[in-house]
């Protein structure tokens, strides 16, 4: 039930010059809009084009990016493509008045839009319409194909009601069979642990609420889906007989509703989380440990022995090279004669803030943050126990750089731990695209080098942390040795 489940219909902004490897141009690059920053803007305007596919291939996504004219001459002009996106053979006149980005920049993302389900199939040569439309805010397209057409207007009636549109990476996660297949089997492992009675997820997993209804026939299953609420258990419902059980099998609560029925009746045997929370799109790794606070609210209702999936996760990091990004996050000062310095905080600029002020950890995906490398390996800060209620924590690692050249910063993140045999590990490292890292970038980058070196770089430094439940907030200290 492809429809029932998609990419949320909007452009998306992503660093496609990480995608390189993993993409097939289909036609030339071509213009879309023209807007006249001279004039009033038109607020709404519609544009078919007709497009000719230079390859044979299944159209995924559309990629745009500003190509900006800079003089009234037109001149001089700017672009904002992927570097691997060749001049359009209709400006091959202006090719040596335009100006490519050398230098990575954060601020020059590309727009990713989607094509719904799996595609649309190209040949070579093959023409497709396509209508892009533009409002004050947004550019949404459509590609024009009569039998395309018809079949997404009656996939969008019949699934308008319980349709649930996710981010690229979720839906990316999802489709993930190695993903997929370690989930079922920490599942299956917890419930060999413990025979369930009741069966709870705490949080927006649609995944793990199909699959403990699939494979729990004889519990009770319980979801609060907090974030997707009414339209997840409609989803569950629709999806019920394609999964093999009844719509009576699975129910959703809310967490309130959940304390008040169940606190003089049957416990809680098995809870579980990805974790996911619906709507945390751009948080830092340890807003997730919402998980940890909503299982210690429900501890009062939890069987003796109750099983919790994941039962533990671990606090990584590594300290990175990350020239692209500290660079494009550094302080600005003074810019043709003029001071910007009043917009650094605005811009959460991290780089070369001056004494007393401290450098942010925000949330980054580092894959696509430019050139990156490794300079030490990866080490474990502190553990979160969740098979215990939510509580400060600390911890304290030491980190041996294993490379010479420039630390630009240190990078963290989640694993989680799915079973207590920490045989099923889950990692959301930099490695890996679905999640986004916490990345805290240094003042100033710091020469390092392993202690096989002769130099007199730093060899190794210390982090520590603190975690804060009542905020959700984890504190980051560094010291290089």
């Amino acid at each position: 039930m492809d429809s029932a489940l998609c990419v949320k219909r909007q452009q998306f902004s992503m660093h496609c010059e990480a995608l390189e490897e993993d993409i097939k141009l289909l036609s030339e690059p071509f213009k879309v809009f023209d807007f006249d920053f001279w004039r009033r803007p038109d607020g709404h305007r519609v544009m078919e084009l007709s497009v000719q596919a230079t390859n044979t291939g299944t159209v995924h996504a559309i990629i745009s990016w500003w190509l900006l004219q800079l003089d009234e001459k037109s001149t001089i002009f700017y672009s904002t493509a992927p570097k691997w996106i060749s001049c359009p053979s209709s400006m091959e006149g202006f090719n040596s008045s335009i100006s490519w980005s050398q230098n990575w920049c954060d601020h020059w993302k590309q727009c990713v839009w989607f094509i719904p389900k799996k595609g649309l199939s190209l040949l070579k040569d093959e023409e497709v319409s396509l209508l892009a439309v533009h409002t004050d805010t947004s550019i949404s397209y459509e590609m024009k194909t009569l039998s395309q057409n018809l079949e997404l207007g009656q996939s969008e009636l019949s699934a308008q009601k319980y349709q649930i549109t996710l981010l690229p990476e979720k839906i990316a996660l999802y489709s993930d069979v190695n993903w997929r297949c370690s989930m079922l089997k920490a599942i299956k492992n917890a419930m060999k642990q413990k025979t369930p009675s009741l069966c709870v997820v705490v949080d927006d997993s649609i995944f793990l609420a199909v699959a403990l209804s699939h494979l729990a026939k004889g519990s009770h299953v319980l979801s609060l889906f907090p974030g997707l609420q009414e339209k997840g258990a409609q989803y569950l419902q629709a999806v019920a007989a394609a999964n093999g059980y009844s719509k009576d099998h699975v129910e959703v609560q809310k967490m309130s509703e959940l304390l008040t029925s169940q606190s003089s009746q049957e416990k809680i045997d098995l809870l579980v989380g990805e974790p996911f929370y619906y709507g945390n799109n751009s948080v830092l790794p340890w807003q997730n440990l919402r998980f940890w606070k909503d299982r210690s609210l429900l501890d009062s209702i939890l069987s003796e022995g109750a099983v919790i999936m994941p039962c533990k996760g671990l606090l990584k990091a590594c300290a990175m090279s990350l020239p692209d990004l500290w660079q494009s996050h550094q302080c600005l000062q003074h810019v043709e004669g003029f001071d910007h310095s009043v917009v650094n905080s605005t811009l959460g600029a991290c780089g070369g803030l001056p004494p007393g002020q401290e450098n942010p950890t925000l949330p980054f995906s580092v894959w696509q943050c430019g050139e990156s490398k490794k300079m030490s390996d990866i080490v474990t800060i502190m553990e979160f126990n969740f098979l215990k209620t939510i509580s400060p924590c600390s911890g304290k690692a030491k980190v041996e750089f294993i490379t010479h050249g420039k630390c630009h910063g240190f990078v963290l993140w989640i694993d989680w731990v799915m079973d207590t045999e920490e045989s099923i590990v889950l990692s959301t490292g930099p490695e890996q695209r679905y999640w986004k890292q916490g990345v805290k970038l240094l003042k100033e980058p710091v020469a390092v080098g392993s202690h096989r070196s002769a130099t007199t770089d730093c060899h190794s430094a210390d982090i520590e942390t603190s975690f804060d439940p009542s905020t959700g907030d984890l504190i980051v200290d560094y010291a290089f040795l």
